[in-house]
């Protein structure tokens, strides 16, 4: 689905460079890289706080934590999404409000949120799924603004799709290495606006500390390793980059595959950057595709194919239709930035193969 030896490759000599200066420097942890790759990071994205942390499962665990809610709060997130924010919301004590999405988009949506809020919700977690930001993004904020509640936006597969300066929601992300900004082992960041709230998160990532051995708060201990800051800072200057050879290598997948009327493809705009390139089929014929793929060679991904209410961990006695049928058709054809033309046209013409022998 990845080729992160390709990736390496080209950038390899800067990645090298920085890897020895972070030797050199022999800080390993809160190194010189951490802090400039926060304030680069705060400038790509308009947002003036970054705080790095261990992955982006903490980042999601810092937000919510920086809250401070009531035990047993209620928070809606969506049912169709990598487990993370579920697992931090139940972990800390909080009740997981399950929320439909959007048939086309895979994302939630404000009148689905509508449908699952009660006035004791006191926070609400958007995910930016597959690179493709929630277009409701900002109704969700008018909406939170209005029931005086938390918005959190995990970020971790859009990261670059757009600018975050418009709201004052916080926002979360991932730097595992099949993400868009990847790095060589685990990292992740909160992002924000409030410098007040970024105090809070960055004490709480830090022992809940003041300063050393001065504990204010319950903390925990998550932290960006300096190598991987130093990594992240260089790739940083390539993400736009990567994200305009997703967007091509998804425009030349809308153009092959839209022919086949059994499939739906994702919607295509300028804005999404595509972390993974996600299409329908129907329920019947997806597992029958991603064999045939591997078959001849071609690697895909069931994303999710439990709802998150029907995992053991999180069992709820609801039915969300889109989502039962996202997790029942959902498959990702690799889309990352390396991957070649003849490639491509190898995948589309491997796919037409199998809708045409039906």
């Amino acid at each position: 689905m990845v080729d992160l030896k390709e990736q390496y490759l080209q950038i390899q000599i800067e990645l090298q460079q920085c890897i020895l200066l972070c030797a050199e420097e022999g800080k390993y942890i809160q190194g010189s890289s951490v802090a400039a790759f926060e304030a680069a990071l705060a400038g790509y994205t308009g947002m003036p706080h970054v705080i790095s942390c261990g992955n982006g499962t903490d980042a999601l665990q810092l937000a919510i934590m920086a809250l401070n809610l009531p035990k047993g709060s209620k928070i809606i997130v969506p049912a169709f999404t990598f487990i993370a924010p579920v697992e931090v919301i139940s972990f800390l004590g909080h009740e997981p409000v399950f929320v439909d999405i959007d048939p086309t988009d895979f994302n939630t949506t404000l009148e689905f949120i509508q449908s699952v809020y009660t006035s004791d919700v006191r926070a609400i977690i958007v995910v930016h799924l597959f690179g493709l930001p929630c277009k409701d993004i900002d109704k969700i904020y008018a909406f939170c603004e209005e029931k005086n509640i938390a918005l959190i936006e995990d970020n971790a597969q859009s990261l670059g799709a757009e600018k975050m300066i418009t709201r004052k929601s916080i926002i979360t992300t991932s730097f595992f290495p099949t993400k868009n900004l990847g790095a060589m082992g685990d990292g992740g960041a909160v992002l924000c606006n409030d410098t007040q709230l970024a105090a809070t998160i960055r004490k709480l990532a830090t022992h809940g500390q003041s300063e050393k051995y001065t504990h204010d708060i319950v903390g925990i201990n998550s932290r960006l390793d300096t190598l991987q800051a130093a990594i992240l800072l260089v790739k940083l200057n390539y993400l736009d980059f990567y994200n305009t050879q997703r967007r091509k290598n998804a425009l030349y997948y809308q153009n092959r595959l839209q022919g086949i009327k059994e499939i739906q493809l994702p919607p295509f705009s300028a804005t999404p950057i595509f972390h993974a390139y996600t299409i329908k089929v129907p329920a019947g014929k997806r597992n029958a595709l991603a064999e045939f793929l591997k078959q001849n060679g071609i690697a895909s991904t069931v994303n999710y194919p439990i709802p998150a209410y029907r995992q053991s961990a999180y069992l709820q006695n609801i039915y969300l239709a889109n989502t039962e049928n996202a997790c029942a058709s959902a498959l990702s054809i690799p889309i990352y930035p390396e991957i070649t033309e003849p490639q491509l046209d190898y995948i589309c013409n491997t796919i037409l193969k199998f809708f045409d022998s039906e």
